[in-house]
């Protein structure tokens, strides 16, 4: 791994854009920001380029990664397309949706980005930096969170820079994401799977579908079976404290992750209190989590207790990332 390397980093214009582009076209890591979270591109036809995000995140080789198009016709190049696909990809593209599906007989997406699975993830994202990047580059990109695996995903470039300067080769700083959650991932099966909640609600998907998802197998989320999708390990997005969910009451000395403006116990007692939306609203208690979660983290807080909040819409997604940052700590 080339720790060590120098990290160059340009705010979003052109000549970012331009340098971004001859990066990965040289094999180069290049984080970008994405609608969701920051992302750590290579290009996804080069397995050497593939295998230095794995070196670079500490991201094990058995979890597959996203590969980021600029277009449908570039998405039909590396994936077959069946019904339920196309209406997925003609209601939410470009968007916070990742397709699962079948790789084409000629998919040039390196196998260690797919983990040696016969299908590839896929999305077309709306930052128009992204877009930008991906039309210059003119090939697929794989983009997993741009941070050390399992980590806090991230929500700036400054977040990017904490977790990997001297590990990849530029930033392009974007400012603040929108969504602030990874994107929600379905798996185009026999019959669709909701493999991870994100930034398109549930509900929506199943009314463009007609029909319900259906939950992954029991044991897709365990971290010692391959997973179908990325984002699907037990343990992920997590901060050094320990995270305690659904709290009711305040232990002495806990930082607070608070929602809306529900009374809790113990209150007085916080060091530290964060609210992801004082208004209760899940869109901005979403692009708020992760950039609270590494703020709290950075004031070397040993629990973080997170007030309950609800699953409709993108609460799911929330839900989803705190339940497995609290994995081992809870």
């Amino acid at each position: 791994m080339n720790v060590g390397l120098k990290t160059q980093i340009l705010p979003a214009g052109e000549a970012a854009v331009a340098a971004a582009a001859r990066i990965l076209a040289e094999g180069g890591l290049v984080a970008f920001p994405t609608e969701t979270v920051y992302g750590l591109g290579a290009d996804a036809t080069n397995p050497a380029a593939v295998a230095r995000i794995y070196q670079a995140k500490g991201r094990p080789a058995f979890n597959p990664l996203i590969a980021h198009v600029g277009d449908v016709a570039a998405a039909r190049k590396i994936a077959r397309f069946e019904a339920h696909a196309t209406a997925l990809a003609e209601a939410f593209w470009p968007g916070p949706l990742t397709l699962v599906l079948p790789k084409t007989e000629n998919c040039a997406v390196a196998d260690l980005a797919t983990a040696g699975l016969d299908t590839v993830a896929i999305r077309i994202p709306a930052h128009p930096v992204a877009r930008e990047i991906l039309r210059v580059f003119c090939g697929p990109v794989v983009a997993p969170s741009a941070n050390i695996s399992g980590h806090v995903s991230p929500t700036t470039a400054a977040h990017v820079q904490s977790d990997l300067a001297g590990r990849i080769d530029l930033i392009v700083d974007g400012g603040p994401v929108a969504v602030g959650v990874e994107s929600t991932v379905v798996g185009c099966f026999d019959a669709p799977m909701l493999l991870r909640p994100g930034g398109v609600p549930r509900a929506e998907i199943e009314r463009v579908l007609g029909r319900a998802l259906v939950q992954p197998p029991a044991d897709a989320g365990t971290d010692s079976v391959q997973p179908l999708a990325p984002g699907m390990l037990t343990s992920h997005y997590a901060p050094r404290a320990r995270v305690r969910l659904n709290a009711q009451r305040l232990e002495p000395g806990e930082a607070l992750l608070a929602f809306g403006l529900g009374a809790i116990s113990g209150i007085d007692a916080a060091s530290i209190v964060m609210n992801l939306s004082e208004r209760g609203d899940l869109d901005e208690a979403a692009a708020n989590l992760f950039g609270h979660l590494r703020a709290l983290d950075s004031k070397g807080v040993r629990t973080i207790a997170v007030m309950p909040i609800p699953n409709d819409g993108l609460g799911e997604a929330i839900n989803d990332r705190l339940r497995r940052a609290a994995v081992g700590r809870e």
